[in-house]
Formats: C-alpha cells, sequence, structure tokens
C-alpha cells in the first residue's frame, strides 16, 4: 500500500464520518496526504478531520443543491484533488424520497456521486499528474436488475434490491467514466469492500443490532479491513492498469452481472443520470 507517496496530494473521501470512510481518512493521513473528510454529521466529520489533520466538509446527499454546494467548497478549498474516493453509501429498508424527487438509495449511492464527480473533473483532469476517482460498490450487483425507465423503484420497492441496482449502477458509472476520460490523466476503479460492519445499515434497526452482537463482530470485517481495497488502488504504481476495472476486495473480477458489462446500458445510464442532476440543463 506503500507502493506511491501520497505527500502534497490531497485525497477527498465521502462518508468520511465513519466506517470505511474514516478508517481510510485516518490511513491517508498517515501516508502523508492532504485529506478532505466529507461527512453528513458535523460532530463526527470534524472529528475524523482533527484526527488526520484535515479539514470537514459536511454534505447530505438526499439533497443535489448540497452536493452542489459541496462541489464548489472543494474546488474553493484545493488546487489539486489527486484522488475522489466516493464512498458514502446507505441502505433504507422502506421507500423513502430524497429532496429532489428521487428515490433515496439510488441518489445517495449514485445521483449524487455522479453529480459530484461530474462538477469537478474539470479540476480533476487539469492535473499533469496521475488522478484517481475510485467508487466504493458492492457485491449486492450480482443480484441486481437495472431498468432505466425505473430508476426511482416506483412499480416495485424492496430495499436490498434498490441497494443492489444502485450498486449496479456505479460499476456502470465506472465503466463509462474510464470510456469518456480515457485520453486524460484520469483513472477510474470500484470495489466491494467485502462484509463490513459499518453505518451503512442505519436505517435498519435489526441490521444495526447483528453488526454490534458478538456474532456480528465475529463474522463481518473491520472497517479497516474494508478500507483495505481503496488503499491498494490509491496507491497503484500505475493506476491505468486498473481503469474502469471492478474489484472483489483486492481482487479484479470481471463483472457477474449481464448488464455490468453492457457498455450501451453504461452510456444510457449516463446520459439518463445527467438529465436527473441537471447537468443538461
Amino acid at each position: 500500500m506503500n507502493a506511491r507517496d501520497l505527500r502534497g496530494r490531497t485525497v477527498v473521501i465521502t462518508g468520511a464520518s465513519a466506517g470505511i470512510g474514516a478508517a481510510a481518512a485516518r490511513r491517508f493521513g498517515e501516508l502523508g496526504a492532504t485529506v478532505a473528510v466529507v461527512g453528513r454529521s458535523q460532530e463526527k466529520t470534524k472529528a475524523i478531520a482533527a484526527q488526520v489533520g484535515g479539514q470537514p466538509h459536511l454534505v447530505d446527499f438526499g439533497s443535489l443543491d448540497d452536493v452542489r454546494k459541496l462541489a464548489a467548497d472543494l474546488l474553493a478549498t484545493y488546487e489539486q484533488i489527486d484522488v475522489l474516493a466516493n464512498n458514502a453509501g446507505a441502505i433504507f429498508t422502506s421507500r423513502q424520497t430524497s429532496t429532489d424527487g428521487h428515490e433515496l438509495t439510488f441518489q445517495v449511492n449514485h445521483l449524487a456521486p455522479f453529480l459530484l464527480t461530474n462538477l469537478l473533473l474539470d479540476r480533476l483532469a487539469a492535473s499533469p499528474e496521475p488522478v484517481q476517482v475510485i467508487n466504493t460498490g458492492s457485491a449486492q450487483y450480482r443480484k441486481a436488475r437495472l431498468d432505466l425507465d425505473d430508476l426511482d423503484g416506483t412499480r416495485r420497492y424492496r430495499g436490498m434490491q434498490a441497494y443492489g441496482t444502485s450498486k449496479l449502477a456505479t460499476i456502470l458509472f465506472t465503466r463509462e467514466l474510464a470510456q469518456r476520460l480515457k485520453d486524460t490523466t484520469v483513472t477510474t476503479s470500484a470495489f466491494h469492500p467485502g462484509a463490513v460492519a459499518t453505518d451503512v445499515t442505519r436505517d435498519n434497526a435489526l441490521q444495526r443490532a447483528f453488526m454490534k452482537s458478538r456474532l456480528g463482530r465475529a463474522v463481518l470485517s473491520t472497517p479497516e479491513q474494508g478500507a483495505e481495497p481503496l488503499l491498494h488502488l490509491a496507491t497503484l504504481p500505475d493506476p491505468q492498469t486498473a481503469n474502469g476495472a471492478y474489484f472483489h476486495r483486492l481482487t479484479r473480477e470481471d463483472p457477474k452481472n449481464e448488464q455490468a458489462r453492457d457498455p450501451n446500458l453504461a452510456r444510457e445510464l449516463w446520459e439518463r443520470s445527467a438529465q436527473l442532476t441537471g447537468l443538461h440543463n
């Protein structure tokens, strides 16, 4: 993980107030990076930022206006961004709607990071040095099916199914981003962190209780272990070797879902996401 020197480099991590993001932020700080700690909780985000010597940046991914404000804040604060880690995520047990009118799982896990990445793209691509966009995925994508005509899950909703669909969108977004930026210094990849005890299930009381139980602690990975793939990808000697790729933990994996390998669907999802986030306006 120390293959690349991170001193003098800036890492932006969303979902960094707890779990995998907080563990990764601490490790990036230890490796000498300037860390932009992005989180939803003011208290937790400030605490992690203080630990790593970085700056806290607050955002609620349930609001696309909040994402736009975050992007403006990051652009005003950092002349250079070397790693953008789109790590924030959530699972909801019942269908909820964001302030923008979208199903909340899809917005938090896909539309918000899609918008943030696009708003930062010019700054990212301006760097003469290798720059990475690393997206936290999930093996739940394997069971998912994405319907471009029902991205908000209005016809049928199941919490874990919606989560899997949003993570399928993560892989498609990663694939299309790599294609669109193939002639730049920016590369992108996605990874499954493993089954990790984190706040991603904060909406589900049963799952929260399991994660805190003795059995949960025995079978689930720690946030530090979950952060290992992110640190691995961010410190690759040659990020081009992982461009557009998906990793199951530390192992590169040809996506085990036919839709995840569909370049036309990746392009169509990008265009639909751009419309939904106002990037075409």
